[in-house]
């Protein structure tokens, strides 16, 4: 065999496995959620279903923050952050490409530009990881699951922020 067909080979190798593992990452292991609900921390810290249409949510069982939703409601904005608790610091991150309801960039864009809110939808869903709700000015809401504080100093092997709760022992 000459060199120009192994080197055929072997990038034509790396081409599959490359294209499986985008593949993998983008759409293997997700799926719908049935029966998703959107929930909201109240300023008394209960948490509680709000209104929610047309929801549509994946996750997967190999990430805490692989959780997204996409979602419309009819509750005001005014009752909303009168009501429900105000999510500092809210990142959205990428969804996978087959789940186009959600664009993180679009969604960050809305709330650096005020035109959403983001809520605290359940803090520690997980230890570490809270789920997070923005909703827009017309309704359109998004939900997605971010690493908080004592999260990123705990996976980090940091010392806890001093109101953390004690971090789970890892097996």
């Amino acid at each position: 065999m000459n060199g120009k067909v192994l080197g055929m080979i072997i990038i034509a190798a790396a081409a599959l496995v490359g294209a499986g593992v985008w593949w993998t990452a983008e759409y293997a292991y997700f799926e719908p959620v049935e029966d998703a609900r959107i929930e909201l921390t109240r300023v008394d810290g209960t948490v509680e279903p709000i209104l929610a249409e047309n929801v549509e949510a994946i996750d997967r069982e190999t990430s805490p923050i692989s959780y997204r939703a996409c979602f419309e409601t009819s509750q005001s904005d005014a009752m909303l952050t009168e009501t429900y608790e105000i999510y500092a610091g809210a990142e959205p991150l990428n969804a996978s490409r087959g789940f186009a309801c959600f664009d993180a960039d679009a969604i960050g864009e809305a709330l650096e530009q005020e035109t959403a809110i983001a809520y605290l939808g359940r803090r520690d869903i997980e230890y570490g990881i809270d789920r997070v709700v923005a909703i827009t000015e017309d309704g359109r809401g998004y939900a997605w699951n971010q690493i908080n504080e004592c999260g990123a100093a705990a996976f980090d092997g940091q010392p806890l922020p001093p109101d953390c709760p004690p971090a789970p022992e890892r097996n």
